[in-house]
């Protein structure tokens, strides 16, 4: 019932930045937050980072925490993850994840991932 459109993704080098977009559509719900996961490949999906509904509340895995940026913008029902820094481990298809609780701290917080959008960075 949620779509998520990712876009954004792409090659980088290691130590550049992305910018990480999610349109969210649907049957959403203001009062739950929004977040990302991330699979790399022949690795399970992890949690990235997550937002509540006001922005003012944000959790984030530690391997990218200082280095990504979770932000939202509610009048354009969009989600963004601002990726600095990057490192090739964070090789990987990033999906947008709406939550089913006002801040997700991990997968199962999510109730709807959108099919997400590859990011390679290469050494």
């Amino acid at each position: 019932q949620v779509q998520l459109v990712e876009s954004g993704g792409g090659l980088v080098q290691a130590g550049g930045s992305l910018r990480l977009s999610c349109a969210a559509s649907g049957r959403t719900f203001s009062n739950y937050g929004m977040g990302w996961v991330r699979q790399a490949p022949g690795k399970e999906r992890e949690f990235v980072a997550s937002i509540t509904w006001s922005g003012s509340g944000t959790y984030y895995a530690d391997s990218v925490k200082g280095r990504f940026t979770i932000s939202r913008d509610n009048a354009k029902n969009t989600v963004y993850l601002q990726m600095n820094s990057l490192k090739p481990e964070d090789t990987a298809t990033y999906s947008c994840a709406s939550g089913r609780r006002s801040l997700a701290i991990q997968l199962p917080d999510f109730g709807s991932w959108g099919q997400g959008t590859p990011v390679t960075v290469s050494s």
